[in-house]
């Protein structure tokens, strides 16, 4: 597939302390695929925190992506039908999210753009950052392994000292990642050791 032409909605939820590397990496995967779309859930589009506005985050989405957000569900459902995009990556992804989409809810505009995306038999790729990822976020984070057309940015623990269950992936391989699923692929290894 040429990485011109393809289509990559990059969704955000609220792992807010993230959401600078995130931005980042939206940058590089516009940069290399040319053709993205943001898409907010309710509480990252909405949230004001310690990390920043959600205004200021919004107004940076749109001037990357020279697009405007998909941030209701009735926005989000048209993915599906209408085949809009060729991948779809979550980053970050938190653990509410993976529960969500671990077990089929689809209550949030990004949980229902995956679903809709996922029914076209398309790439949906993870870009986990949780901090129960090796606790209660584990199963879910199995039953997704398990499942066709889910792709998973390479993680590692974040800090094994301080936060023992946390797992963060590494935003810098996004874009390699979402190559490789687009080809059906799995980049590899998933699991990183620490970072340098």
């Amino acid at each position: 597939m040429n990485e011109s032409s393809c289509r990559i909605g990059f969704a955000f939820t609220g792992s807010f302390c993230t959401f600078a590397a995130a931005m980042s990496t939206l940058e590089a995967v516009k940069a290399r695929f040319g053709d993205v779309t943001p898409i907010v859930s309710e509480a990252s589009g909405t949230l004001d925190t310690r990390f920043g506005n959600a205004a200021d985050w919004r107004r940076e989405m749109e001037r990357i992506c020279q697009k405007p957000i998909i941030d209701t569900l009735q926005k989000a459902e048209p993915i599906g039908p209408k085949k809009l995009l060729d991948a779809l990556v979550i980053c970050p992804c938190t653990g509410n999210t993976l529960g969500k989409l671990a077990n089929g809810i689809t209550d949030s505009t990004v949980t229902l753009a995956a679903k809709a995306h996922l029914r076209n038999g398309r790439p949906l790729i993870l870009a986990v950052s949780t901090n129960d990822a090796l606790a209660g976020a584990a199963k879910n984070i199995g039953v997704l392994l398990d499942k066709k057309h889910t792709f998973f940015v390479p993680f590692r623990q974040d800090d094994p000292t301080g936060k023992p269950t946390s797992l963060v992936a590494d935003f810098s391989l996004v874009p390699d990642t979402v190559a490789a699923a687009l080809e059906g692929q799995q980049i590899q290894p998933m699991v990183l050791g620490p970072k340098a």
